[in-house]
């Protein structure tokens, strides 16, 4: 009668995503709780938590290549991962993969306040093939030890999470490190210059508005810029679900997130991973700023 009483149970409503980030927010306020234990206990709390998850993991694991073996059974997987719960689920056990950027975007927030304790910061620059470019800034930013332990620390966090990285680049705090320019005599010579490299120019930074996306075209390339926390992102001006533009959609700068205007596909304005379905990406262009000034090469 118990089995039969449980397997009726997910027939019930599923979760909202207010539920989940209710749910979120009660393990954080739990594991905070933990952490302020003595050091024998907390340690021993935190081991009972990682068997429990391995033990999870493990049947977990079995789900997924069984649904795996079946044409059907596949089917139905991509569609629970559209489910925020199940995703969360699932990358919470290592069972699903974000992209490298957005595992480097979670390194580089694990690392930052850590960084900041000893005056210094990172940011996330560009992710080319298997090259991060990062910018490090404050005590970061020198030739001191201290300097160089920062630098360490975050290679190595680097390296640990996002193992595909085989070269970690600091750029140094320059505006124009990226791509080295000849200086024009003129802006008729500027613009040839950037044209030829594949760079097209697009607003001045201070135009940008952290509650709107910005739409502007060259040519065949839409283009869509977006601010967030780290800086500006440029990505094709079309949702990853029906190509439909995404500058009508709604930004929402605190958590990180646009929200397209059709479907109410939502998407990480700093990583374009869809929050909504996982298997769709949004195309981002590579960005930089110059006097101001910002420049998109559409690829």
């Amino acid at each position: 009668m118990t089995s039969q009483a449980s397997a009726s149970d997910p027939q019930s409503p599923s979760t909202s995503s207010d539920d989940l980030e209710h749910l979120a927010r009660q393990v954080d306020g739990a594991i905070a709780e933990v952490q302020s234990l003595a050091s024998d206990v907390r340690a021993k709390a935190m081991a009972l938590k990682s068997t429990i998850e391995a033990f999870h993991k493990v049947g977990l694991t079995h789900m997924v290549r069984k649904l795996k073996e079946d044409p059907a059974g596949k089917q139905l997987l991509f569609e629970l991962l559209d489910e925020p719960a199940v995703y969360a689920l699932f990358t919470m056990h290592g069972l699903v993969r974000a992209d490298p950027r957005t595992r480097v975007t979670r390194v580089l927030e694990m690392v930052r306040p850590y960084m900041q304790s000893h005056g210094g910061d990172v940011t996330l620059v560009d992710l080319q093939d298997n090259t991060l470019y990062v910018r490090l800034s404050g005590n970061c930013n020198g030739c001191s030890m201290s300097a160089a332990t920062l630098r360490n620390i975050v290679e190595e966090s680097l390296r640990e999470h996002v193992p595909e990285i085989e070269r970690v680049e600091v750029i140094p705090n320059e505006p124009a490190n990226l791509v080295q320019l000849q200086a024009p005599s003129n802006s008729e010579e500027e613009n040839s210059v950037e044209e030829s490299c594949g760079w097209v120019k697009g607003p001045m930074a201070t135009e940008l508005d952290k509650e709107r996306p910005y739409a502007f075209e060259d040519g065949e390339h839409k283009i869509l810029l977006i601010k967030s926390k780290q800086g500006v992102r440029a990505y094709r001006n079309a949702c990853a679900h029906q190509g439909l533009p995404l500058d009508g959609g709604l930004v929402d700068f605190e958590s990180g997130t646009i929200t397209c205007p059709w479907h109410g596909f939502q998407f990480d304005s700093e990583s374009g991973e869809c929050l909504s379905a996982p298997q769709c990406q949004l195309e981002s262009f590579p960005l930089r700023i110059e006097n101001n000034r910002i420049l998109v090469r559409p690829e």
